[in-house]
């Protein structure tokens, strides 16, 4: 899981200037109109919705935006959004997998074949990579919340399949048909998790050189920005150097 924790949590790190700010609230408040429509608008009777929820308070979304999106989705009028998923390969061979929502289908494919042909990548059909990934549950806590014995303990009672703890957390993995039964276990132990939800994650990962490195990270950013995409995953590793540069 290194490619896509270690490139999310610098994304996370470029991403706190306003105008991103505004532009990952934005993307998160499309998620939870989305899923409220999809089922009901109350968190606690909707997982996807929950995740939706816990994935903007993790990023201080303010609440009146929450309970704003929320509404949204009841109103009637607001946008048809269609999720769509988009493979292929970026610098280097890299496998990438990309979950979109847009209003309009052939700007996001045009974008998103634009974005991989420019970094010497190439969009592929569906399919093409995503069985080199696990579409899994995942439950995701601060380091500070328990020590890596105890999560691993509490994770093995709640029925999860694996944990990955380091200092930036601890994240949790289940099939995805129990995600929700999961993460109550977890949080009636250790309280709200900072992340429930249903993730690819790459059954194996790909060093790169620093060069490819650079050139995937600014492949990523595009897609990043784009603000028809939900999600990026990715099976690639960096090296500690070019990971302290773009942390830097």
């Amino acid at each position: 899981m290194a490619g896509h924790s270690q490139f999310k949590n610098i994304m996370h790190k470029k991403g706190r200037a306003d105008a991103q700010r505004s532009k990952l609230f934005s993307k998160l408040a499309k998620e939870i109109t989305v899923a409220a429509k999809l089922g009901m608008p109350d968190p606690a009777m909707n997982p996807r919705l929950r995740a939706a929820v816990l994935a903007a308070r993790a990023e201080n979304m303010p609440k009146d935006n929450i309970e704003r999106a929320i509404k949204k989705s009841q109103g009637g009028d607001d946008d048809n959004y269609e999720e769509i998923r988009y493979e292929g390969y970026g610098p280097g061979g890299v496998a990438i997998i990309i979950e979109a929502m847009t209003d309009n289908r052939n700007r996001t494919a045009s974008d998103v074949r634009s974005y991989f042909t420019k970094s010497g990548g190439s969009l592929a059909e569906t399919g093409a990579v995503s069985f080199m990934f696990d579409r899994v549950g995942v439950v995701e806590y601060d380091a500070d919340k328990a020590d890596a014995d105890a999560m691993l303990e509490a994770a093995i009672e709640a029925g999860a399949d694996d944990v990955v703890s380091g200092e930036n957390g601890h994240e949790v993995y289940c099939e995805q048909g129990s995600l929700n039964e999961v993460t109550k276990a977890l949080e009636a132990v250790f309280g709200e998790a900072r992340k429930s939800a249903l993730v690819w994650k790459p059954q194996n990962t790909v060093a790169v050189d620093d060069e490819v490195g650079e050139k995937l990270m600014k492949l990523l950013e595009s897609f990043e920005d784009h603000d028809d995409i939900q999600n990026v995953y990715a099976n690639f590793e960096l090296s500690d150097a070019l990971m302290a540069k773009l942390s830097g």
